[in-house]
């Protein structure tokens, strides 16, 4: 029963390593199950049954132990369960425990449970809840997972700009639907790889684009108005010569003309036949009435909805969440390699859908957009067809659907000089900039840090990845931390030179501000610039007050405090000093 639930729920049964089959082979009679399950025999008594829990849960491929007891051998619950207990806390892993049999095992079960071992009645419901512990886990592995960076290139302003361009174009002329080029179009604007692909509106001169392109081609219907092409046969593959090209025009016309109305045919697009050496995968993006923009990845290709093998997520993204989505899929792992062929680029696979989750979170007006099939290969990957449908043109956009998550505030991203003419970066914190603070942290003096913190504190603690997530993965609705950003000079490698911190105090309309400034950059004007843009960054949040708190020898902090129109406040009895701003 065990067994069937875990794999019924996308689980695995741990394969046991051949130190543990030995040692469970000394242990067990030779007719025991040899693998896992373990059954130890009705035989068994207390002692073999708990030497064999152990055993098991020493093994390093197990994630946990489920220790399951029915009273039919001479394994005593009772006795049983008191020698479980010292295998209460195991070393990384969770001990679950199910001894069936109701009042007879009762006094066992009492025991197990003043142990803190969680016990269940049936096997099952001992591995539903087990199933829950790991995906809580394995959730928050991926919320603190530093992701890698993405290139600057992806998403640039100036793609940007263009797409922002191409879908005011599209709204003001009254449309919701954005052709096959168009959609395309907006895919490149986002470092996106399309599909080489022409219109033409009429007969002969899709056959000389076909000509142009190169044997085999595809034609597809090209139309403001229709969303799934192949519902109306728009679709015609593998055309091999001008006939062919003609032939599907006229059919594609006709077709297009009676099921869809006359208006719909505005000519075809014209593509090569892309060789399906790969995998078809949809990537997409559909607006939730709750939660706002929803991302999808998953198996693609015509019979995505019968399949239905895909993933959510809510945006942002980043490589660590786009990576767990893959994950979610029975399609992933065939992209990592399945029977002798050689696994597709998954990082490349991250980086588009982060891409795609930037560019529905910066063109809010995108109410559905698909990416199927978007062909995968260890050779490179390319989107075959698009489809984008945007919200009504009369909504406006206050009134347009915001992500659930406060996506990445790239308004808040500046230029800024430093008073001996050193050019910075001063943005908001993320994810990416895990590795860099570090550095940032092994270059300070133990001055700047007991400055900052109040007290001695030691890199080791500074640097350890659980507290660095904390800072770098945070929630731009309740706190702001920007850094300075400098290019060395000798690599054009990016350096973090100062953090600035506002954090929203839990219950009040107040917030709490903190500066640190790298000691070879300090009286660069760097400090002050950056409480001065927290408090441009808590008017716009309607924060009520600012205050920080200082050491009564920062005279420094004070003087950035007193010149920003802080009061201060002196607590002699604790030798520090309270800044507060009113705005």
């Amino acid at each position: 029963m065990a067994a069937d639930a875990l794999i019924s729920m996308g689980c695995q049964l741990a394969p046991l390593t051949q130190a543990s089959l030995e040692a469970l082979n000394q242990l067990l009679p030779p007719h025991w199950s040899h693998g896992n399950p373990v059954d130890t025999l009705g035989d068994a008594n207390a002692d073999r049954y708990v030497k064999a829990v152990e055993i098991a849960s020493k093994d390093p491929n197990s994630d946990g132990v489920l220790a399951i007891l029915a009273p039919l051998g001479l394994a005593e619950p009772t006795e049983a369960a008191q020698k479980l207990t010292r295998l209460a806390k195991l070393d990384g892993k969770p001990i679950l425990a199910s001894w069936m049999g109701g009042e007879q095992v009762a006094p066992g079960n009492a025991i197990l449970s003043r142990a803190n071992i969680p016990i269940f009645s049936y096997p099952d419901t001992a591995v539903r809840a087990f199933r829950h512990m790991w995906r809580y886990s394995y959730n928050l592995r991926g919320l603190y997972e530093t992701p890698r960076a993405v290139s600057d290139t992806a998403g640039s302003a100036a793609g940007s700009s263009e797409a922002r361009s191409l879908i005011d174009r599209v709204r003001k002329a009254g449309r919701t639907i954005l052709t096959e080029l168009e959609s395309k179009k907006l895919l490149g604007d986002y470092g996106m790889p399309v599909v080489q692909t022409a219109s033409g509106s009429s007969e002969k001169e899709a056959a000389a684009l076909a000509a142009q392109i190169g044997y085999p081609v595809v034609l597809k219907l090209l139309s403001e108005t229709v969303t799934h092409k192949s519902d109306v046969d728009g679709v015609h593959l593998n055309l091999a010569s001008d006939a062919a090209v003609r032939s599907a025009y006229r059919a594609i016309e006709a077709s297009a003309r009676a099921k869809a109305g006359a208006d719909s045919f505005l000519g075809v697009t014209v593509q090569p036949m892309v060789k399906l050496e790969g995998y078809e995968i949809i990537v997409g993006s559909s607006t939730d009435p709750q939660f706002g923009p929803v991302i999808l990845f998953g198996a693609g290709g015509q019979l995505v909805e019968v399949f239905k093998d895909r993933s959510l997520a809510l945006p942002p993204l980043n490589t660590t969440l786009a990576r767990r989505m893959m994950e979610q899929t029975r399609i992933f792992r065939a992209l990592q390699g399945a029977r002798g062929r050689r696994p597709v680029d998954l990082a490349a696979l991250e980086h588009l859908m982060v891409r795609l989750s930037q560019l529905v979170l910066e063109l809010r007006a995108i109410k559905e957009i698909d990416i199927n099939p978007l062909l995968v290969s260890p050779g490179g990957m390319v989107a075959l067809d698009a489809r984008v449908v945007l919200h009504d043109p009369g909504i406006s956009e206050e009134e347009l659907p915001r992500p659930a998550i406060r996506p990445y505030p790239s308004k808040y991203v500046a230029p800024w000089t430093l008073k001996n003419a050193t050019p910075v970066t001063i943005r908001p914190i993320g994810p990416e900039d895990e590795p860099l603070m570090v550095k940032f942290h092994q270059a300070l003096s133990e001055r700047s840090v007991y400055m900052r913190y109040l007290h001695t504190m030691s890199l080791d603690f500074r640097v350890a990845h659980e507290r660095l997530t904390r800072i770098c993965f945070i929630d731009y609705d309740r706190e702001m931390v920007l850094v300075a950003e400098h290019r060395t000079t000798e690599s054009g490698a990016g350096e973090i030179i100062a953090v600035g911190r506002l954090t929203r105090l839990p219950g009040t309309s107040e917030a709490e501000a903190a500066i640190l400034v790298r000691d070879s950059f300090q009286r660069q004007g760097l400090g002050k610039e950056l409480l001065c843009r927290l408090v441009e960054f808590g008017r716009e949040e309607r924060i009520q007050r600012i205050r920080a708190e200082t050491l009564a020898e920062n005279f420094e902090m004070q003087h950035i405090c007193t010149n920003l129109g802080f009061r201060l406040d002196f607590a002699m009895a604790s030798g520090t000093v309270r800044a507060i701003l009113d705005l």
